[in-house]
Order: structure tokens, then C-alpha cells, then sequence
């Protein structure tokens, strides 16, 4: 769990000492700090630097300098990391004010008491451009430092990827279908990549290797890629808007829903395989591997099924398994007595079999509530099981808090560069302030109408809402499509209080000693840790190097995912579709700086 090094809070109006700053130019302030920032750099002078920063100012760096994520904050640490990376990655060079359509200074009115003015700039280092996004603040002197800036790599300088200008120029004449084909069986010669898993993590991170120049295999157990979505519960939608789930270098139809069901993303993902010429294997899975240290190589054996087995040789294993391991199912007492049927979550297909059933979710989060629901559309008898309380959100609120990024006329690029401009620690302080607001506002009435009926809520950690849960565990909130409303009109029944004591012969006894009878009982836990698939393919001396792979670390990024985990040569690429969309192109730098000799990663100590 990452913590501030500052005790200090945001920089408000109060805090700093001044009044609201509403009639200064943002692009004279903006160009005022970028020379200073400029000619500081210029000059390697490290100190000079770290006085345009507040002392608790952060600097966030995506591979830019350090080749990893990482956030330092404070004075002191920026200043470690610029005496120890700016001459080694050939300095910030060729710095220039963005002033074209949202990327042009704009001072931002964040809260009553909190004012900043974001600007972006490009930059060169010698290995290759990025973008970078500052918030400066003012100061009573007239005078405004940064409160955060972000360095983050875009493109490689002597690697582009094979977009626009770079694509292939050449009129094929030949048998294409064929050529496709004899590329995805890698008839002469082995992948340098393997990813393992054919999900929406697996295939952009495919895709963005591809595009960079690095061979790159896709293998996954189920028979049509797209499964891992098309083959969860039917009623499955995604709670998040179009917007935020987009995937690079193709976009969804504009005609497409607000919501897209999953098994129309499944379809898609299928389609978005064929036209970017991912090469996947289906129906396949690893059946032995062994680490090479001397020549960092992998010899992975895959079952192709009825195609038989190959031996590969690769340099990367990239497991996109998902964000959970196995599947959690609590070991109640009693099971052998239960008359009824048990299911998972991950294993539920739809409610329609069971109209007019006793059911039982055990379960409060996104997966219960949508289960939950499927059982009361089809007339079940219907109660939720919840064993601690649960953030709730509506699916409204949730977006109008990515609305002003993520909408038809904001480029998705750009909106993910705002969006991960601010370092973890800052975005939860905003959080902690958003969420009460919302809570109170917005969502007081569905809060209110749960807690009457005895489900308990909760504003999830620090009181920072949905965000810092997926971070930090991955679950324990619920985007509420409708279940809430079930809920609040009894519908859905809720019980909650005492803990689980044992299966009997109709259902669950709890240690307050009622009974719930159940013809059927969803369990709606949860899954184990990331690692778990990794382990049994790559077995327990390789897992013990790899460091925890879901959570933040003490910097506030990801542990282990889309960067070093720990162990050469493997890497996990787990996440949402916006966080997978945006971090599988700097999965995909990384490798190829590695395969072109450019990062060592025994070379860099900050």
C-alpha cells in the first residue's frame, strides 16, 4: 500500500497563502517556467531544476528516464533521479510548448480552493519522444512552481512503430492468404514473444508489438479468441462507458451502445485479431517450460491439440491471464449434505434455467449484483449474501466522473496522457474529495434507499471511491446498473450480519443460527492471486523471484504489471481496457529496447 513521504495535502488557495490567480495569462506563466525548467536542464544544473518545484512536488516518470514507473516526490528524490538518469538517457532535449487544441495552457479551477494551470510540452531524449503534462501553482510572490509533472515516452527514435509514414509501402502481389498463414504457424521460425492469454490485455499488447517490429505469438486454451469474455455470465455488460474502453489503433463504430455487452466485445476482440494480423493460437496451452539464465531464452512446450505439440525457443513470456488467479471458493463445512447445486461466478451462464428457484449469491460486488439481478428478471427468489460493505456508485455518476476526458470529442491518447498525469498519491487526494461530494449529492438517494434496507456501504479506501479499490485490491465496489434498485424494493433480499457456519441439506446456516434455503448457490468471491497461472506454468522456483504483481507499490504505481516483475524475461499484462490500452505500448518498448540492445536494466540504480 503506497504512502505520502509529506503529510501535506493538496496545494489549496489556503495553504499556499494566496488568492485565486483567475486573471493571469496561462501561456506567459506556462512559457516563464518552461524556459527556467529548460535552461536548467540545459546546463545539467539538478538544483535549479528541483527549485522549480514545490517541496512536496512529484515528478512521474512512464520509461521515459528510468526505463520503469516510478513517481518521486519531494525535492530530495527528484533530485536523485536527475543526477542519476538525465546524462545517462541523453538529457531532456528539444523541449517545446503544446499549444494546438487541448494541449494549450488552461488554468484550471479544480475546487472553490484549489487552482492549477496544466500545460503540456514535447521532448526528445536520445532515446526517443514523449510528452510531458506539468500543473504548476501559484505562489505569493507572483512567482508559480510545479506541483507535478509527468514524463512519459511515446515512440523509440531509431524503432517507430509501423504507423502512417512507416507502414509498409510496398504492393503485394503474391499469395497473401497464404503468406498470413504460413506467419501465424511461424512455420521458419519461433516467436520472440509468447503472450499467454488471447483476452483484451493479450491481444493489445500483441498488437502493439507487432507494430514495433517484434514477432510475437498469442496462445489461448479456448477454442475462439474472444472466449474469456463470450463465455462469462449472458446478462455480462461493461460498466464503463465506450469511451474509456477503446483499443488502440482501432476504435469501436460510433453506432456501437454506451455500454457494450460482452459478448458483442467478444465478437469484436475476434475481429480485431483478423484485421490487425495478431497471430494466435487457439485451443492451446503449455504443457512444460524451462528458463535459460545463461542465454535468457525460454523452450516452452505447447499443445496445439489436434495440431499436435511444438517446442518453442522465445525471449518473453507475457501472461495476460487476467487480473485474478483461480477462482476463490470459500471452504464452508457441510458441502456433501448440500442437496442443491454450487457455481462460481467465473462458471455461471445465465438465470433462465433457474425460474421460480431458491438462490443465494454470495457476494456483494460488480459479478454478484449482475447475477443477482439475472435471478430477479427471471422470478427467482432471490437473496444476496454479503459479508463486509461494499462501494457503491451509479453507473451515472461513475461517468460523469471520466466524462470530461473521455467523450466523442477528446482524443482517446491525449485523455490517457491527462489521465495518468497525476501521480497515484495526488489522484487519491482528489478522490478523497470527489467521492463524499458525489456520495452526498448525486448518489444520496440510492445510498440512503440501501442503507434502509440493511445493505451496507461504504466510501472505499481513505474514502477514495472505486479507484483506489481496483488499484489497490482489485475489487470491493459496485457500479450500479440497475441490481441497487432490486435491492432498495425487495427484490433482491440481503442478508448480512453474521458470518457463514456451514452447508446444511437446503442451504446455509449462519452463526446466528438462521437459515437460507437455496436450490442453488452462486458464489461471487473473487479469484487468488495473478501469480497463480504463472506458477503452475513456469513452477514455484521462478514464482518466488516475481514480485507481487496486482497492487501499488510504496510509489504508488503497479507492482509488477506492463513493467519488471522481478525476473527476466517475463511480464504480466493485466488490466482494465483503458489502463491495457494505454501501458501495452510502454510493455512493448520495453521489450524492444531489450531486444535492440538500448535498456539494460543492471545498468540503471537511482
Amino acid at each position: 500500500m503506497a504512502t505520502d513521504s509529506f503529510p501535506q495535502r493538496l496545494p489549496t488557495l489556503d495553504r499556499l497563502g494566496v488568492t485565486d490567480p483567475s486573471n493571469v495569462s496561462s501561456s506567459e506563466v506556462a512559457t516563464e517556467w518552461l524556459n527556467a525548467f529548460s535552461a536548467a536542464i540545459a546546463q545539467s544544473d539538478t538544483a535549479a531544476v528541483v527549485d522549480l518545484f514545490l517541496e512536496d512536488g512529484f515528478w512521474k516518470d512512464v520509461i521515459a528516464l528510468t526505463w520503469d514507473f516510478r513517481t518521486f516526490e519531494g525535492r530530495k528524490d527528484i533530485k536523485k533521479l536527475l543526477d542519476a538518469r538525465l546524462a545517462a538517457t541523453g538529457g531532456l532535449n528539444e523541449l517545446r510548448l503544446l499549444q494546438e487544441p487541448l494541449k494549450e495552457p488552461v488554468l484550471q479551477k479544480v475546487y472553490h480552493d484549489l487552482v492549477w494551470l496544466r500545460f503540456c510540452f514535447s521532448f526528445t531524449t536520445k532515446h526517443g519522444k514523449g510528452t510531458a503534462v506539468v500543473h504548476l501553482v501559484p505562489l505569493p510572490d507572483s512567482k508559480w512552481k510545479a506541483y507535478t509533472l509527468l514524463t512519459c515516452l511515446e515512440s523509440l527514435a531509431d524503432f517507430p512503430q509501423k504507423l502512417g509514414p512507416f507502414r509498409n509501402k510496398e504492393a503485394d502481389h503474391g499469395n497473401w492468404g497464404e503468406k498470413r498463414r504460413q506467419e501465424a504457424e511461424f512455420s521458419s521460425n519461433d516467436p520472440t514473444v509468447l503472450v499467454i492469454g488471447a483476452g483484451h490485455c493479450g491481444l493489445e499488447a500483441a498488437a502493439q508489438l507487432k507494430c514495433i517490429g517484434i514477432p510475437t505469438l498469442v496462445i489461448d486454451k479456448k477454442p475462439r479468441v474472444g472466449d474469456s469474455w463470450r463465455d462469462r455470465y449472458k446478462t455480462l455488460c461493461l460498466h464503463g462507458t465506450i469511451w474509456f474502453n477503446q483499443t488502440p489503433y482501432l476504435t469501436f463504430p460510433p453506432t456501437w451502445p454506451v455500454y457494450i455487452p460482452a459478448a458483442k466485445l467478444a465478437d469484436w476482440l475476434e475481429s480485431y485479431a483478423s484485421l490487425l494480423e495478431i497471430d494466435v493460437w487457439t485451443a492451446s496451452t503449455i504443457t512444460k517450460t524451462s528458463w535459460n539464465d545463461s542465454t535468457k531464452t525460454w523452450s516452452v512446450e505447447v499443445n496445439r491439440g489436434g495440431k499436435g505439440t511444438r517446442v518453442l525457443t522465445v525471449k518473453h513470456l507475457v501472461f495476460a491471464t487476467g487480473s485474478g488467479g483461480r477462482p476463490i471458493v470459500p471452504d464452508i463445512p457441510g458441502k456433501a449434505s448440500f442437496k442443491g447445486s454450487t457455481v462460481h461466478s467465473s462458471e455461471f451462464e445465465s438465470a433462465a434455467n433457474h425460474i421460480g428457484k431458491k438462490v443465494v449469491v454470495v457476494g456483494c460486488c460488480n459479478s454478484a449484483h449482475d447475477i443477482a439481478q439475472d435471478f430477479c428478471t427471471h422470478g427467482a427468489d432471490i437473496t444476496m449474501y454479503q459479508r463486509s460493505s461494499t462501494f457503491v456508485i451509479s453507473v451515472e455518476s461513475m461517468a460523469a466522473m471520466s466524462r470530461a476526458l473521455y467523450n466523442d470529442d477528446f482524443p482517446t491518447e491525449l485523455a490517457d496522457t491527462y489521465s495518468t498525469s497525476l501521480p497515484w498519491a495526488v489522484a487519491r487526494r482528489m478522490h478523497q474529495r470527489m467521492v463524499p461530494i458525489v456520495a452526498e449529492t448525486a448518489d444520496k438517494a440510492l445510498l440512503d434507499g440501501l442503507a434502509k434496507v440493511g445493505f451496507k456501504t461504504n466510501l472505499g479506501i481513505y474514502e477514495a471511491g472505486l479507484m483506489a479499490l481496483y488499484l489497490e485490491r482489485g475489487g470491493g465496489y459496485y457500479i450500479d446498473t440497475g441490481a441497487s434498485k432490486s435491492i432498495i424494493n425487495g427484490d433482491i433480499k440481503i442478508k448480512n450480519g453474521s458470518a457463514i457456519e456451514s452447508f446444511t441439506e437446503n442451504g446455509l446456516r449462519f452463526a446466528d443460527g438462521t437459515e437460507l434455503q437455496a436450490d442453488i448457490i452462486v458464489f461471487a468471491t473473487g479469484y487468488g492471486d495473478p501469480r497463480d497461472f504463472m506458477r503452475e506454468i513456469c513452477g514455484d522456483e521462478i514464482a518466488s523471484k516475481v514480485t507481487q504483481v496486482w497492487g501499488l507499490d510504496e510509489e504508488g504505481q503497479s507492482s509488477g504489471v506492463w513493467r519488471y516483475c522481478g525476473h527476466d524475461g517475463l511480464w504480466f499484462a493485466n488490466a482494465n481496457l483503458s489502463l491495457a490500452r494505454f501501458h501495452s505500448l510502454h510493455l512493448a518498448m520495453q521489450i524492444k529496447a531489450i531486444e535492440e540492445g538500448v535498456l539494460n536494466r543492471v545498468d540503471i540504480v537511482i
